[in-house]
């Protein structure tokens, strides 16, 4: 049985790990723009550490990035050449709307995204466009304090039309917000918000939550309107939690770790609040700031597909004599003795993607897209630039083999697939160039020196392989 034929095989990134150009084209300063590499860049995007500005102390990766803003066509060519059917990428919002609040958008920033769209399709890639992923310009938080406003929807809104009327016959395929889950572990990065002191952190990451979900809904009623033919998808920090231990509570522990997760996909899915998530507000004294017509919007418009990243699974344990943590991961998770770990400590788990697509798909049922997944390691280059990098081979083979058992022996409806990092970018988590996802290797380091030079790795030939089999020679 294998792929579908229709598969949609291809590479994920976003605009501002690799973009760059953060005050070229009219663009306005955004949230991720401010964010370091460093010691102090967790507490940032937590939204502990209030950070607005950029300073001497600091070096911010992201205004540079790889420079994609001046490269793109380099880009999508060697995109193509490995036989790309889609290219997820994301819409830097300030770059449409400098401030996020005029009624009018920066021109030049549309014609940036019009022409790279149409390079895509002139190497037959279809784009898969997230609609933010983690920006929000700087003016929405200093001015409105970012998703914790209500007005925020308005101005989301406008961009949504503005982009779904632009590229109507350019794009079908959209996903609303980035990882929407990540607001709960990075809420400066996922909803622009920094903590005022004495603040309730809690109701004010729910009331962000809420709006942004009310805009995601708004989106999709947005772009059914504008083009019926319009997919809209949600997207989800996936990997399912383990117990520890068969001891119950360890089972119930990891039930209501995938709660957490599963809670705005619930919504953006199914159209309306789940209910063990409304008893734990209730216990915590949190109230979603629901209005007359909230409850109708999301009920209505739901989405069309789930899309997910899946690096790694997690385990939880309630023993609390267990402290043995993985590194290097937003998420928090016991490490698990049956896994071996990522350079950065994020266990491998192939058969981990198969369990997490049959709970989401049985959750659901509707389409899953795998639009992220891929192996952060440092490479090493010979005097050429290549990177002969077998492990990377080795990680993506197994979790290609663990999709097409979830189509051929489990029977989920799966749309494509797109690698994260298809080129070396910014890590968001730590803001380093060398953890490094991609199949061409990006000659940056982790201070912003090198050529910027572009070589394609042994990775390259591999999934052009992959791609041109329709993952039936995985090498």
């Amino acid at each position: 049985m294998g792929f579908p034929t229709n598969f949609l095989w291809g590479g994920a990134t976003a605009a501002n790990q690799c973009e760059g150009g953060y005050n070229e084209g009219g663009r306005g300063l955004a949230n991720v723009d401010v964010v370091p590499i460093g010691k102090d860049r967790f507490p940032i995007i937590a939204g502990i550490q209030k950070h607005l500005a950029f300073d001497d102390e600091h070096f911010y990766p992201a205004k540079e990035a790889i420079d994609m803003y001046h490269r793109y066509k380099e880009d999508i060519a060697l995109f193509g050449e490995m036989g790309f059917k889609v290219y997820r990428l994301s819409i830097a919002w300030s770059r449409i709307f400098p401030k996020g609040d005029e009624t009018e958008p920066n021109e030049e920033g549309l014609a940036f995204y019009e022409d790279l769209f149409k390079e895509c399709h002139k190497h037959g890639i279809e784009p898969l466009v997230t609609i933010t992923h983690f920006d929000c310009p700087m003016h929405l938080i200093t001015e409105y304090g970012g998703w914790r406003n209500r007005k925020m929807i308005g101005f989301y809104e406008n961009l949504c039309r503005t982009l779904f009327t632009r590229y109507k016959d350019l794009v079908k395929y959209w996903l609303t917000f980035n990882e929407i889950n990540m607001i709960l572990h990075a809420p400066f990065m996922g909803a622009g918000i920094v903590f005022e002191e004495g603040e309730d952190k809690e109701q004010v990451i729910f009331t962000a939550a809420h709006h942004e979900l009310l805009a995601s809904a708004a989106a999709t009623k947005i772009a059914k309107e504008i083009n019926p033919d319009n997919q809209i998808g949600c997207m989800l920090a996936a990997g399912n939690y383990y117990p520890y231990t068969c001891n119950p509570q360890d089972y119930f522990a990891a039930i209501q770790k995938d709660h957490e997760n599963y809670f705005f996909i619930d919504v953006q899915s199914r159209g309306k609040y789940p209910n063990y998530a409304l008893k734990e507000l209730e216990r915590k004294g949190i109230k979603l700031p629901i209005e007359p017509g909230d409850l109708e919007l999301l009920a209505e418009n739901t989405v069309d597909f789930i899309s997910f990243s899946y690096y790694s699974s997690r385990t939880v344990s309630t023993d609390s004599e267990l402290n043995k943590q993985t590194e290097g991961n937003i998420f928090a998770s016991l490490a698990n003795p049956y896994l071996e770990a990522s350079e950065w400590g994020w266990q491998i788990d192939p058969l981990g993607l198969r369990s997490t697509m049959n709970q989401i798909y049985d959750r659901y049922q509707k389409p899953l897209f795998i639009v992220e997944n891929g192996l952060g390691a440092v490479d090493t280059p010979d005097e050429n630039g290549y990177v002969a990098d077998d492990y990377r081979i080795d990680y993506m083979r197994e979790h290609i083999k663990a999709m097409k058992d979830a189509i051929e022996l489990d029977g989920i409806e799966l749309m494509g697939y797109t690698s994260w990092g298809c080129i070396d970018l910014v890590s968001a988590g730590t803001g380093e160039m060398k953890k490094r996802y991609g199949f061409i290797y990006v000659d940056r380091d982790n201070e912003g020196n090198g050529t910027l030079k572009r070589t394609p790795k042994k990775s390259f030939d591999w999934y052009k392989q992959v791609i041109s089999t329709n993952g039936e020679d995985l090498g």
